[in-house]
């Protein structure tokens, strides 16, 4: 199956980790529907935590589920990332111009962006060079309020169509739940961790489980320059992101640590 694109508009893949279902990705969609061709591949439920997983011995499918005017909807059983390779190799004739993701239910700041689902398709589209964007709001309601995205949406979107971004480079872009905003802030990724603890129950059956939970671990919450803090003051963090994991700064260390002399090689 192929999806037509029309040379006149911009061809705009939107995907997201909380399903096709969630409302963040139909608000997402509302936002930018006159910017291009919209065609959305979503899976069919819940992916969060799925980081950049694939999905390997399992068939994959692809549904399309409803199509309107300049908008497709396709549901798959497959991850964010299937979700992305699966359309540039089945539904696409050229690269789309612009992959979203998102909106995600819950914040991506901080090292979150390593586990989530919805950077995992961000970054999967920054590997094969089209302009990505994950947009995520710091509220876990499913019914969560997302007008106050629209226009930090609709700008960016609308910015990086016409200009691009630097090669392998995405964007991690989380938006405060909160009404009003004190404004937009382009940040690094604050240094933390997310402190794993997993709690011991008991099912009907008196077997026992354990059930993920935990908090995150701010290593420098009053530093200004971080995501973390520009969330927790009111602000919209852009973070640019990269897949290329290399410690640059650390190179020449290890050099030293590793060189053949002190290998004894």
């Amino acid at each position: 199956m192929e999806v037509a694109s029309t040379k006149r508009k911009p061809l705009i893949l939107v995907t997201n980790d909380d399903g096709i279902e969630a409302k963040g990705i139909h608000e997402l969609v509302n936002m930018i529907k006159d910017l291009g061709d919209i065609v959305v591949v979503a899976p069919g439920g819940p992916r969060s935590g799925q980081s950049s997983a694939l999905t390997v011995g399992t068939p994959l499918r692809l549904t399309l589920i409803e199509k309107k005017q300049n908008i497709s909807f396709y549901r798959t059983n497959g991850t964010p990332v299937d979700c992305v390779k699966l359309s540039i190799n089945q539904l696409f004739d050229r690269h789309p111009d612009l992959l979203l993701s998102g909106i995600n239910h819950g914040s991506n700041s901080g090292v979150s962006i390593i586990y989530s689902g919805t950077m995992g398709a961000a970054l999967e589209g920054c590997i094969i060079g089209i302009p990505s964007i994950g947009f995520s709001l710091t509220s876990h309601d499913p019914n969560a309020d997302f007008s106050p995205c629209r226009a930090i949406v609709r700008a960016c979107c609308k910015r990086v169509l016409e200009k691009g971004l630097p090669p392998s480079v995405c964007l991690n872009i989380n938006i405060p739940a909160t009404p009003c905003f004190k404004g937009v802030r382009i940040c690094r990724q604050a240094q933390g961790y997310w402190t794993e603890e997993y709690e011991h129950r008991i099912d009907p059956n008196g077997k026992d489980y354990y059930w993920l939970t935990g908090h995150f671990m701010n290593q420098e919450p009053e530093n200004e320059e971080t995501d973390e803090w520009a969330l927790a003051h009111g602000y919209i963090s852009i973070v640019p992101s990269t897949c290329d994991q290399t410690a640059f700064s650390a190179i020449p260390k290890i050099d030293d640590l590793l060189s053949p002399n002190n290998l004894n090689l």
